[in-house]
């Protein structure tokens, strides 16, 4: 009896042993294994064609928001621009999107080409730079100014995009309607091959200049940027708030000789209220944080500042930008 009560007290010290030991590495492990898991946040950028300025920028704030906030998996996506990516954050394809600061009022507010279709929930955490205004023609088509556009080929832009709704007020400013001209809802770059071939006569492109579409045509051909006169552009300015008035410098472009007075919207930066707080923090301070990144992504980058960031703003600001800009005062 003794020996079996010897070697039950031996196999109970082996097992309590055994099981204080297990205890040990469970309490051990125990904080990481408590840690949850890391969970990827994807961020998608809606930009424009890659033949204008918001493509490499929005491809470049990915790169930012990849390189500082952690866990950030950022993509940027070539688009239609303005209109085609406030429905694409409207329909939660996007998280982000790159506007004109016309087309975010138009949007908010179920005007113009957002007539009957309002969006709500539209926030803006900053405007970026002026978008340019640029009328574009063939030195060689003789055409000099926009009243010299009836009967005539032109791009107006994408269909129901913000270039498109530029191009339609500037027409109308000049007494003019799309039943005077003969519309050609045509991209940045199809209106540059347009013009090459001699199957378009002029084409309106509103983007940061130079834009990489007319530096391509002005390296190849000869081009005309053609100018808003200030008394038309006053009328412009006093009708639609959101245009400004600015001078495309002259040699901006190959054998742009003199300055061109035009008009600008502004570029924003874009979210829905659907965006927690945090993450719209996270992604100002990263942005603003790395502005020499933009700046050498294109020139247009170097027009964007903290300073500059609400001029032009027609939205609401998302909470978490104003949060960022707010401590920046």
């Amino acid at each position: 009896m003794k020996r079996i009560g010897s070697r039950i007290l031996v196999v109970f010290l082996v097992v309590s042993l055994i099981a204080a030991g297990l205890t040990g590495c469970s309490k051990s492990e125990s904080p990481a294994d408590q840690q949850p898991a890391a969970q990827t946040k994807f961020i998608n950028i809606a930009t424009g064609g890659t033949a204008g300025t918001y493509y490499p920028l929005g491809g470049a704030m990915a790169e930012i928001l990849n390189q500082n906030i952690p866990g950030v998996n950022a993509t940027a996506q070539s688009t239609g621009a303005s209109a085609a990516n406030i429905n694409m954050l409207a329909e939660g394809s996007v998280d982000l999107a790159l506007v004109q600061n016309d087309v975010a009022y138009y949007a908010l507010n179920g005007v113009e080409l957002f007539k009957d279709k309002k969006v709500s929930g539209l926030q803006g955490i900053s405007t970026l730079y002026p978008e340019t205004c640029q009328i574009i023609t063939l030195t060689k088509s003789g055409i000099k100014s926009v009243a010299d556009f009836k009967g005539k080929k032109v791009a107006v832009g994408a269909a129901g995009s913000g270039v498109e709704a530029n191009a339609r007020q500037i027409l109308l400013a000049h007494g003019l309607t799309y039943d005077d001209i003969n519309p050609q809802y045509l991209s940045f770059a199809e209106a540059a091959n347009g013009l090459k071939d001699g199957n378009i006569d002029a084409a309106f492109v509103t983007a940061g200049h130079p834009t990489a579409a007319i530096q391509d045509l002005a390296a190849q051909h000869e081009i005309t940027l053609i100018p808003i006169a200030d008394d038309t552009a006053d009328k412009l300015v006093a009708e639609y708030p959101y245009y400004t008035k600015v001078t495309i410098p002259a040699n901006t472009y190959p054998n742009q000789k003199e300055d061109t007075k035009t008009l600008a919207v502004q570029a924003m930066l874009i979210t829905t209220d659907k965006m927690d707080e945090d993450t719209v923090y996270q992604i100002t301070k990263a942005i603003y944080s790395n502005l020499d990144k933009l700046a050498s992504t294109h020139s247009v980058g170097k027009l964007i500042t903290i300073e500059s960031a609400a001029e032009g703003m027609s939205i609401p600001v998302h909470p978490g930008a104003a949060k960022f800009f707010n401590e920046k005062k």
